[in-house]
Order: C-alpha cells, then structure tokens, then sequence
C-alpha cells in the first residue's frame, strides 16, 4: 500500500528547497485536511530549527514542533561511533509511524545544512532514509552544481538508475537554478523517465532583506516604518566620497553604508532616492554607533517621506560593517512576505502540479479550512486569465496588495491613476508593479467612446452628453466603464471610496445578470476551523420573500463556485415549526420559494444561528435536519441582522471577513472595507478573478 506522504530529497546543497517545499505544501494544504511536516535529521535545537518553525506557522500546522523530527544530528553521530546506524533508521521510522497514525498526509524534507555526512559516512543517508521509509520522491536538483546540459542529463539518468535500484518511487524531477536563458533550451534536451520541471534562477531570491542583515549583523532599527524591511538588497556601496562623486555610483537595490555622522550623503540619499531620475535605494547602513543629529532628522522627517528609506545602524566601524554584510545568508523566513509570493508564483508557474497529484494518493477532506480555501481560490485565480482593475492607485495597501497578486501571478492587473505618480510612489515604497498596466484617465483616447457610451445607456434616465463627460471625470465611473466594455475583467474598490461610490456605478452601467431579479452580496467568514458563507450582509435592506429566496439561491452557488457545498440555513428567529409572526413567515416563504426554484439544493429554514451551526443545538432542536449543525451557507433576513451578525463574528471570533463580494451583477465588482488590509486586498482581487473567469465561461456556453 502507498503510504500518504512525500519526501523531498535535494541531491546538493543550496538547492533552493525552502522554494520547492513551500509550493509543495501549499499543494498539500489544497488538497489534505490536516498536513504534517516531518524532517529526519535536524542539526540545531528544535526550538530554533528554521525548517520546521517555517512551516509550523507559515501553513499553521497543528502539530507540536517537537514530533516534527526524528533525531539531532549530535544523536546520530554518537549512535554511529557505537556502531549502531541500524538504530538511526529504527528510532526515524518510529517517529514517522506515530505522525501516520495521527494526520492524513506527512510532508518529509531531507537535509540541506551545511553539516556533512559524507564526513563519517561513505553513502548517502538522505537516500537510505528515503528507503527506510518507503514512501515517494520528489528530487530537487541543482543546475549550477553541472556544467551543461549534458552533464546534468547524464546526472539525471545516474539519479534515476540510483532510485530505481532501491525500489523507490520517483514522482518527479525539479532543476532549480538554472539561468533564465537557459530554460526552454535545456528543457527540450533533457529526456527522464520521471515527470521533469526546471525552475529558474530569480536573483532576488538569493538577496538577503533589510530586516535579515538586521538579524544576522544585530543592527538595530533607526528609523521607524518597520514595513520597509522587507526591501531585498542587491549590492552595498560604501559612502566614502564627497556627494558630488558618491551619487554617480547608486545602483538600483543598494545598501548605503556610511559613518553615522555623514549628513551630507544621508540626506542627498534621501533627495536622490526622491528624485525620478535616480536608482531606488534599499536602505542605509549607518556605522560606528552614529546617530544623526536631532536637526538632520527632523529635516528628513519634515521635507521628504522619510519612512520611505529604511535606516539601520551597527556600532562596528564602515570596513567590518561592509564585511558583516557580505557575509549575509539570503533567507525565505517568516517575515519575508515578499520572497514567499515570488517563490509561490514562480513554483506555480514552472511545476505542473496536476501531473504530481495523479502521481499520489490523495486522501480528500470533508471540511474547508480557512488555509485550504486560501490556497484553492489562488490556484484558480491563477488560471482565471482575469485582468482585474483597481482604481485607488493612491492607497499604499492598494499597491502592497497589487505586488503580492503580480508575484503570485494570481491574475493581471491595471491600475488607474497618473503613470510617472503611481512608479515614483512604488519606487518609494520598494515595491515592483512592472508588471502592471497603468491607465491614466485624463489621457486615456477613447474617452469619447466612454461619454457615448454612458449616455446612450442612461438617456432614459435625463442624462445629457454634458452630464455624461462630468461623470466620466468621477473616477469610480471611469472604472465601471472600462470593465463595461471590456478593457478590464473586473474591478475592485473601497479601500478609500464608500460602498455607494463603489457599487452605485455598477447598477447604472453593468447592471444585472439576464433572468436575473436582484443583486446581493455575500461575505466568506474564514473562522480558525471552517469557511462560512454569509448573505446578504451588504445590499439589500429589508428583502421579501421572493428576494431572500434569490440571495440563498445566489449565495449557495457562489459557495459551490469557490469549493464549498453548500447547505442552506435561512436564518430566523425560531426553529423548524416552533415559531410564529410576521418575520418567520417571511422566511418560511423564502425557504419553500427557493426549493421550488432550486430543487436540487440543500436547504432549510426557519432556523436559528445556534441550530444552524451546533451539532448538539440541532440534535435538540431540529433532529431530523440534514442542514442543521452542518450549515455552510447562512441566510440573514435582512440587512441589520447580517451586518452586525458578520461584524460581531469578524471582532468576537477574529475571524478573517472577505466581502462584500457582489452577486447577480453582468460582470464582478467588488468593494472592500475602508479598514481592510493588504490580505483583505489580495482576497478580494482573487475572488474577482475567479469571478470574471466564471463569467467568461457562461458567456461562452
């Protein structure tokens, strides 16, 4: 029988497993109910063993850190001086086993410390494991470890022969590091038995961030914006010479070091760095324990945005500062959210994980968990195709979010706004947005065809040609239009426009889905154990029967969309038969006008919020239910309930509230809270896309 597990075996060191083995859990987060990570041989301290910490919270694993590994490295070496190895594999195998009994799938990576086996070993330990443990392989390859394709195919081959001749199943290669150029060359010589996926060499990748030189060289933190630590360095340059001189030699992601008490170069740094005509600087490394005076901060705080340009500081003198970071190991850590994004968009673009999975016994879950939705909806935001526009260009989340969802290749992006603006305050903020189009509305040449366009749709309401032009100048307009028309797949706003500048343009121009009666709006609830859906929590303010029998039919088949079945509660305030009056009558309507329209769905009600999600209240209140206890899709009924029924789970519960994400509309729009976050952004974005993407389907059949 196959065993549910997975082992990642990296055949040399600085292979580039952190970027492998995050694509390859994010998989299994997908796909398995509950994951653990395991690792045979750890060389530090559990507490501080950088692998297993990663993942234990990256991917909030249940497990404790402490059944995450077999043995120490320092346990190893005493049991192989006592001549007891067969010991090693014994104890391994045993731990292993225990994680078997207690999770659906174990996630198994071999060593890549700078500890050496082949010091007192003559064979490769990683392999016997492997062996010991019976379970299939995916082998990570370093392409600068060979010199040409030829070399690395008979590589290759000689690995395979290797794996084969131990009984063992191989799933696939990878080759990482393989120059950019390379790829598509080296991809049509190489002939494997194994499934084969080359990954390239991104150089950002291997350079390490502010915030990590910050916490191998033990600098501290001048100034105060800790969200630009994350700024990848890829050079430093010393600042010895006069201004004059110095400016010439700035370089796109350079470290400045410099004494502390050089106010010339740190504030024409600062000015440099503002200036559209100059590289973007990472930071400034301040030595010999200097700090600036008084004045000079309050200068740069006054005249120019001054968190915008991380400074940190080292007592150490300029030559041994410059030492102690060059000697700074690049790292994917918790905190580089950055890194993480690039690495997950670039597994998902060059590893076709459909071909893994066939290749694997799978076990499925019954729930959907928050992680597991999270990492469902960016696979399909990834193959949508959508180009998802966002207007508010001037937010910082906005532009946070944007870079996470271009590194992920989520979807395409445009944004709205002034070109030469929207690169200078991304450069401001070290974020890359290349990737990007940028529409600046005042110098868009269809304009014309957009102030038509709107007339001709809003004549009947009194709209002129003269009115039209003004509202075309309104920005959340403008971007209704061009997703109207189709520049655009979708449209996300809110972050610093209301819900009515946000949908109101909608309603005007897109306007509903053909036979469909009302638009409403669903919020998914990412509770730390399950994914709700709650409808309609945004639109609709008192709906009648008919109405509500709409959103739950709405509600449930944007729940099926993103992967969760829907069961329908339709909330009240009694349960089953129980009670009487005016507002249970309307939602007893609701439910039988609903399964007449929909006789296939799972649906249920009146029912109250404690029978719709307690197994035991159902068992009580409602036991012959199959919706009670199980709720997935809950229905308010009406707006007051369900606004501050979401509210008051999103604060009490601290779950994650994505929404208002609209219902019934031609094509998606989508508003986000005033008070969202970068997260909340990229949620929304992929929800769009997925959403365009859907529609482009029906349109299609």
């Amino acid at each position: 029988m196959q065993r549910k597990a997975l082992f990642l075996y990296s055949d040399a060191k600085q292979s580039g497993t952190r970027i492998v083995a995050l694509g390859l859990m994010a998989m299994l987060k997908r796909e398995v109910a509950d994951v653990a990570y395991f690792k045979p041989i750890i060389t530090q301290a559990v507490a501080a063993e950088p692998d297993i910490n990663f993942f234990k919270h990256h991917f909030k694993l249940r497990q404790p850190v402490e059944t995450a590994y077999g043995l120490h490295v320092d346990e190893v070496r005493e049991l192989i001086a006592e001549d007891r190895l067969h010991e090693v594999y014994e104890i391994i195998l045993e731990r292993f086993h225990a994680l078997e009994e207690a999770y659906d799938f174990i996630f198994c990576e071999g060593i890549e410390d700078d500890f050496d086996f082949e010091e007192v070993l003559d064979f490769d330990i990683d392999l016997e494991i492997a062996v010991s443990l019976a379970i299939p392989l995916i082998v990570l390859v370093n392409a600068q470890k060979t010199e040409d394709a030829e070399s690395l195919q008979q590589h290759l081959r000689l690995l395979e022969r290797t794996f084969a001749k131990h009984s063992l199943q191989l799933l696939s290669f990878i080759v990482n590091r393989l120059d950019l150029s390379l790829v598509e060359e080296t991809k049509a010589t190489l002939q494997t038995e194994a499934p084969l996926f080359i990954l390239p060499e991104v150089a950002e990748l291997n350079q390490p961030t502010i915030a990590e030189i910050m916490e191998q060289t033990g600098a501290t933190l001048i100034s105060d914006d800790e969200k630009m630590l994350d700024r990848s360095v890829a050079l430093s340059i010393v600042g010895a010479m006069t201004l004059e001189h110095y400016l010439h030699y700035l370089k796109d992601g350079a470290l400045i070091i410099v004494p502390g008490d050089r106010s010339d170069i740190l504030v024409g740094t600062y000015w440099a760095n503002l200036s559209r005509k100059n590289p973007s600087i990472a930071g400034m490394l301040l030595t010999g324990g200097l700090v600036p005076s008084e004045t000079i901060m309050q200068l740069l705080s006054g005249v120019v945005d001054f968190p915008a340009l991380p400074v940190i500081g080292l007592t150490e003198d300029t030559q041994t500062a410059a030492l102690m970071v060059q000697a700074v190991k690049p790292e994917i850590t918790l905190k580089s959210e950055r890194k993480i994004s690039l690495a997950e968009g670039l597994f998902s673009d060059h590893v076709d994980l459909e071909i893994i999975k066939k290749r694997l016994t799978l076990p499925r879950p019954e729930t959907m968990t928050p992680v597991r939705f999270t990492y469902m909806l960016y696979e399909k935001a990834r193959h949508s195709g959508s180009d998802i526009l966002l207007p508010e260009s001037d937010d910082e989340r906005v532009l946070r979010a944007v870079e996470i969802v271009l590194r992920r290749n989520l979807c395409k992006i445009t944004l709205l706004g002034n070109p030469e603006k929207i690169i200078q305050r991304a450069s401001l903020l070290g974020l890359d947005l290349s990737k990007a189009r940028i529409v600046d509305p005042e110098q868009f040449p269809d304009m014309d065809t957009f102030v038509e366009t709107f007339y001709r749709v809003r004549k009947h309401k009194g709209i002129i040609r003269p009115m039209a032009k003004e509202m075309m100048s309104r920005v959340s307009y403008f971007a209704t239009m061009m997703v109207y028309l189709g520049y655009a797949d979708g449209l996300v706003s809110g972050a610093t426009h209301t819900t009515r500048e946000t949908i109101k343009p909608a309603f005007e121009i897109i306007k509903m889905r053909p036979g469909t009666e009302l638009i409403s709006s669903v919020f998914f609830m990412l509770l730390h154990d399950r994914v709700l859906v709650y409808g309609d929590c945004a639109v609709n303010p008192h709906p009648d029967a008919e109405a509500l029998s709409d959103i739950a039919i709405q509600s449930a088949g944007t729940s099926r969309a993103f992967g969760i079945e829907p069961r329908v509660a339709m909330l009240s305030y009694s349960s089953g038969n129980s009670g009487i009056g005016k507002d249970v009558e309307k939602v007893r309507r609701a439910t039988e006008t609903a399964r007449q329209k929909a006789p296939g769905l799972l649906i249920e009600g009146p029912m109250q919020y404690d029978s719709a999600i307690d197994p035991k209240v159902a068992t009580e209140k409602m036991p012959d239910s199959r919706v009670a206890g199980q709720a997935t899709v809950f229905i308010f009924p009406d707006l007051n309930t369900g606004n501050n029924t979401y509210k008051a789970v999103q604060r009490s519960a601290g779950a994650i509230a994505i929404g208002p994400i609209m219902q019934g509309i031609r094509k998606p729009v989508n508003d986000l809270s005033r008070g969202c976050l970068v997260e909340d952004v990229v949620h929304t974005i992929a929800i769009t896309a997925v959403q365009a993407a859907m529609e482009k389907d029906e349109e299609k059949s």
